[in-house]
């Protein structure tokens, strides 16, 4: 039934909150930017998309997803690039086992992105 995750969307609240958002995810983060229109960019993460929409009224409260992932190569180099943004670092890079039948080891990371939310950097490691 279900084929795969399609998309992620985030509201921003007015036009500098929007570019804030489109520049993090398009520019720092280097995701390509598959369609823009008047109220939505959709960028490609490789594997689905981040939506972002300009035309919320207001802040968005955090909301009940606790955050994404996006799968990467190198953790450490992506939680350095948002941080020299000046992005605020949530957990430091580190190497996890993901218990289970087998064991899943993996490095992880997560960072606070423009609207407050949290995004993980994941490296599988098998």
């Amino acid at each position: 039934m279900i084929l795969g995750l399609h998309h992620v969307s985030m509201k921003t609240a007015n036009d500098s909150e929007y570019e804030k958002v489109r520049a993090f995810y398009a520019d720092l983060l280097g995701l390509r930017v598959l369609k823009k229109c008047e109220t939505c960019t959709l960028l490609d993460t490789g594997s689905g998309i981040v939506e972002i929409f300009r035309n919320g009224t207001a802040p968005m409260p955090q909301g009940i997803i606790r955050h994404m992932a996006f799968a990467v190569d190198d953790v450490d180099a992506a939680i350095e690039k948002v941080r020299a943004a000046g992005y605020p670092i949530h957990v430091e890079p580190k190497d996890v086992q993901i218990g289970g039948d087998p064991d899943f080891p993996a490095r992880i990371g997560f960072c606070f992105g423009p609207l407050g939310e949290q995004i993980e950097f994941f490296c599988q490691k098998w």
